[in-house]
């Protein structure tokens, strides 16, 4: 696959996602802030099936969707996708990028939308600001983007067991915010999505304006041919 390939793919998947995720926000804030369709049903379940394990599991596991790890697997995506040294420096500091400026623009929708959280009794993690969309799972689902796709570009053996590790943990982070009674579950939907439509934004716009010379020693993505490097 060529690189206007991608980027006409990626921008295709991206510009479906944000366009879910402004129809769910449009939902979201013309019912004020309300629950809708499952939130209050798995609100509920989730509060009451907490026994001390579990609890300490998705505390966890909650932990790992915020602060230095995501940026580190970020990183990482970056040093898997390129093949020399100046064209990981740079792929790492493209993928740290995408996951900042994702960041930024979702506590803006954040404080646009302003959904109130669960009630604060149910809590059993710590939270802050407003709840729509979920940044763990915005965050979790940028960081487990960028892995999957360096994974692919890359083709190692073994990388179908990767890729769905990595999709398990971005997927379980999300689903930890609404068991730790935090967010409700079309947050974390909207966090899904938000996520992977800009992800999808930024690889189409990497794939289409950044020259192959950039990030040289990358796979068929940055091969106008479309013929790929040997691994």
């Amino acid at each position: 696959m060529n690189r206007r390939d991608v980027a006409d793919l990626a921008g295709s998947v991206g510009a479906g996602a944000l366009t879910a995720f402004a129809v769910l926000a449009a939902a979201v804030a013309g019912g004020d802030g309300g629950t809708l369709f499952t939130d209050e049903d798995l609100h509920t379940w989730s509060s009451g099936h907490r026994p001390a394990v579990a609890l300490a599991l998705a505390r966890g596991l909650t932990a790992t969707g915020t602060g230095a790890v995501p940026y580190v697997l970020a990183v990482l995506a970056g040093v898997i996708a390129a093949r020399t040294v100046r064209g990981r420096v740079v792929a790492a500091a493209l993928c740290a990028g995408c996951l900042g400026t994702g960041q930024a623009v979702r506590y803006g929708v954040m404080d646009l939308v302003a959904r109130p959280r669960p009630p604060r009794p149910d809590w059993a993690a710590h939270a802050s600001a407003w709840a729509f969309p979920s940044g763990h799972a915005t965050t979790a689902t940028l960081a487990a983007g960028l892995l999957v796709i360096a994974l692919c570009v890359r083709a190692p053996r073994g990388r179908t067991l990767l890729v769905l590790a990595a999709c398990c943990w971005g997927t379980s982070v999300g689903l930890t915010r609404v068991y730790l009674g935090v967010h409700w579950f079309t947050d974390v939907i909207g966090g899904w999505l938000f996520g992977i439509g800009w992800l999808g934004l930024w690889l189409a716009a990497t794939a289409r304006w950044l020259p192959g010379e950039a990030i040289g020693g990358t796979a068929d993505t940055a091969d106008p041919s479309g013929t790929a490097d040997p691994p």
